[in-house]
């Protein structure tokens, strides 16, 4: 049995997955959804609450009985578990806290923490090279070498980086639409679809929390209006920054561009378009991960 989870902040999403044998298809054995794990901003307290309270019940209600008179289960389930778990805020420094806490539910030996960015490099390339990008609200890219992930440009953050992601893209649409005289239309569309005004607008960005996410709410609005070609060329060039600022670093034209994330997936389009003005080739778009991690630990499983 293999346990995958994809963790970001707002939520998790679990799959259960039994592979059978190299001659049998594999089994999503169960599917469930938790609230977010991350690591860097919770507690281990909280973190054993979620697992107890939110992971444990779905593991205990799926049909056991059916398993085990099928043979797929000779085992309890928590110790004959493999746990794979990638999450947003699993760092070097915090992945071993939360190896810890899964191995106060199943066996240490089976269980494994990567980051978010491992996830998107094993759900995007499989066991081939490439390069690998988170294109969501914030933004990452990685170098991959089929087994692990051998350079990394720092994303920096929506302030100081995060090119080609939702936050720096609302940022460029805020900056537009109260200073660039030719989007004084869209800005009028927006702020009455919103209810916004700017005033409210700077108080959502300076004081209050989790600015980047309002910033690329903003996405939405933007996607619906891209007729308006001055904002599409924005969606393109925020991308061929983020080509430009992360990618152009690991010098490998020979290599696809694979990408995961809503941003992404959404202004494929655009991202395709920005791809080709640097002279890199666009490889597979994924909204989320999950799809993707599933193949890769079933090929993993045939390759044993």
């Amino acid at each position: 049995m293999k346990l995958i989870a994809d963790s970001g902040s707002t939520k998790t999403d679990w799959t259960l997955l039994h592979d059978g044998d190299r001659h049998s298809d594999s089994i999503i054995v169960a599917t469930f959804t938790t609230q977010g794990i991350t690591p860097i901003h919770q507690s281990p307290a909280d973190i054993r609450q979620i697992l107890g309270q939110e992971m444990m019940p779905h593991l205990s209600t799926f049909p056991r009985a059916q398993l085990i008179n099928s043979g797929v289960l000779e085992t309890p389930l928590l110790s004959n578990t493999q746990v794979y778990f990638y999450g947003s805020g699993c760092t070097p420094a915090h992945a071993p806290m939360m190896k810890q806490i899964l191995s106060e539910f199943f066996s240490p030996q089976n269980v494994e923490v990567h980051s978010d960015l491992m996830a998107a490099a094993r759900a995007l390339c499989q066991q081939d090279a490439g390069i690998a990008c988170i294109l969501g609200t914030g933004a990452n890219s990685c170098l991959y070498d089929g087994e692990k992930i051998i350079q990394n440009t720092p994303p920096l953050g929506y302030i100081l980086g995060d090119e080609g992601s939702g936050a720096v893209l609302g940022k460029l649409f805020m900056n537009a639409i109260f200073k660039d005289p030719a989007f004084s239309d869209v800005r009028d569309a927006y702020l009455k679809e919103t209810k916004l005004t700017m005033p409210a607008i700077i108080n959502k960005v300076y004081r209050e929390p989790l600015a980047n996410r309002f910033l690329a709410s903003t996405s939405t609005f933007i996607h619906q209006h891209l007729d308006f070609e001055p904002l599409r060329q924005m969606v393109v060039d925020n991308f061929r920054l983020f080509f430009q600022r992360n990618v152009q670093q690991y010098q490998r034209h020979d290599l696809s561009i694979h990408a995961i994330g809503s941003i992404a997936h959404y202004f494929q389009e655009e991202l395709a378009e920005a791809a080709c003005k640097e002279n890199f080739a666009l490889g597979t778009i994924l909204r989320t991960p999950m799809e993707g991690l599933i193949s890769y630990h079933q090929k993993e499983g045939k390759n044993c």
